[in-house]
């Protein structure tokens, strides 16, 4: 089974969440991945980050907020769907430019396929944006 599904599997089947499990997020830039670390198991993605002269933040990150369906207003409002805000105008979400996937091409946020942003919204929403850690390393 892959992991995705694993992780939607366990989300059909959960009943409440322990406030003191944490999901645990970390976005490799030099390897262009996100690995989700949840009490109840774990996945691996492909994204894309930030492109040259777009450096996504690097750091320890909480959510700020989330949106099911956000547009950009500073860039021509692109769509956004499934944003986590982790720093200012900075979210994790889906994009519909899965073929740039595995290599720098966003404008800093971290770009994921829509699936696999739909799936780690509702993981964030199940579990709480307060339980949520966001790594992202170099």
């Amino acid at each position: 089974m892959k992991l995705s599904a694993m992780i939607f599997a366990v989300l059909a089947t959960a009943t409440s969440a322990n406030a003191s499990e944490l999901i645990d997020i970390t976005v490799d830039i030099s390897e262009q991945e996100m690995f989700v670390q949840t009490p109840d198991g774990q996945v691996l993605w492909t994204v894309s980050t930030g492109k040259e002269g777009h450096d996504t933040p690097v750091g320890e990150f909480r959510v700020q907020r989330m949106y099911k369906e956000h547009y950009s207003r500073k860039y021509d409002n692109a769509p956004m769907p499934h944003s986590i805000f982790f720093k200012d105008g900075y979210a994790i979400h889906g994009t519909w430019d899965v073929e740039n996937l595995g290599m720098p091409a966003s404008r800093g946020c971290v770009r994921l396929d829509p699936v696999s942003a739909g799936l780690l919204f509702r993981t964030v929403e199940y579990y709480g944006m307060e339980n949520t850690v966001i790594r992202v390393v170099p």
